[in-house]
């Protein structure tokens, strides 16, 4: 079967996005922010954000098409093998956006429509490869040549998600555990919100706990002794809050301190349940993916941990592939393709807000 060409749609929360694949290749991945939208309420507001996506949806198309033709000069909606567009989890009216679009655009050109997990689609961003072909795993051309990655352990650590899953192939998962209750980027939001410092809250953290020491303020490492592979960050930023309370003068030290202690606590959190998971399971490979990988501190004490183990760790080629975005999906729905798993009835297609593994 001949690599396929793929226009896949993402408008899980706040950014409106649209790539166009060949196989593996990215030829091209429009992100369009929603930032400056959502900033002055300090998180992102549903119904602002749909009015966002409907607004954006047809240009983001357009240019993603427009840059798609520098690398592949016959691209045209004829020859666009495949719709592909997210449908959960995320914000139920954004997530409407899209797949309103994807569905008219499937039947308007009579093209397939592919369904995707916005999970595994983080999942799978290490499969990804630029234009030019390159990649972190540059030399596996289809499903069945895959056997040598897995099994695999995935750590997605996101504004929304913190999970760990075993990837036994493509397409056959295991929810190994998950946040109980706010996600890792969620807790480094709430911290910044706390502090006063802006949104969104994590890359700012994470800049100013580079000037902080990371062992003056000690907090608790949530759920480091349990048994199990379930996270938990409530409990951290409630003893931050506890901190910040008893504080009579924030200063930016103070600041910077606290901001590296509650990095440091995360990042212990977060590879204690990959070292019991990488034990237990013995994988060939481990993947990372989410916003919170961006982060750089946290992606180096990930990757020392998993150096101990003497197995590969593979992230997206590109930062812009750890945020949402729609180069991500193009991968899931490539395996998709290769399967024929297309959507049998458009018209009972929806929304899945609370979609999991």
């Amino acid at each position: 079967m001949l690599k396929p060409i793929i226009l896949s749609i993402d408008t899980s929360c706040d950014e409106t996005s649209v790539a166009v694949s060949h196989g593996r290749k990215i030829l091209s991945n429009v992100i369009s922010s929603q930032i400056n939208i959502h900033k002055k309420w300090g998180g992102v507001v549903p119904y602002l954000a749909k009015r966002a996506h409907q607004e954006k949806i047809d240009f983001v198309i357009n240019k993603a098409i427009t840059k798609a033709n520098r690398n592949k000069q016959i691209l045209s909606a004829q020859s666009i093998n495949a719709i592909a567009v997210t449908i959960g989890s995320g914000l139920a009216p954004a997530l409407e956006v899209g797949l309103k679009t994807a569905k008219q655009l499937a039947q308007k050109y009579n093209k397939p429509l592919i369904a995707i997990n916005h999970m595994e689609a983080h999942l799978l961003s290490s499969f990804a490869l630029n234009s030019q072909g390159n990649g972190p795993l540059p030399s596996i051309p289809s499903r069945s040549d895959l056997e040598g990655c897995f099994p695999a352990i995935g750590l997605l650590v996101s504004g929304g998600h913190t999970q760990l899953i075993l990837v036994k192939s493509i397409g056959n998962y295991q929810l190994l555990g998950e946040t109980l209750d706010d996600a890792a980027g969620e807790a480094l939001d709430k911290l910044a919100k706390m502090l006063k410092l802006g949104y969104p809250g994590g890359p700012i953290v994470e800049q100013l706990a580079k000037q902080g020491n990371i062992d003056k303020i000690p907090l608790p490492i949530p759920m480091q002794h349990s048994k199990n592979f379930n996270f938990s960050f409530s409990g951290l930023k409630t003893a931050a809050l506890y901190t910040i309370q008893k504080q009579k003068n924030i200063s930016k030290t103070f600041t910077y301190n606290l901001c590296a202690s509650f990095q440091k606590a995360i990042a212990i959190s977060l590879t204690t349940k990959l070292k019991k998971a990488i034990e237990k399971y013995n994988p060939k490979a481990v993947l990372l993916g989410g916003g919170v990988i961006s982060n750089l501190y946290i992606r180096n004490q990930l990757r020392q941990t998993i150096k101990q183990y003497n197995i590969p760790m593979h992230i997206p080629y590109s930062k812009k592939l750890l945020t949402d975005n729609a180069a991500m999906v193009c991968i899931p729905a490539y395996f998709k393709y290769l399967n024929q798993d297309f959507v049998k009835n458009i018209d009972k297609l929806d929304r899945q807000p609370n979609l999991n593994f």
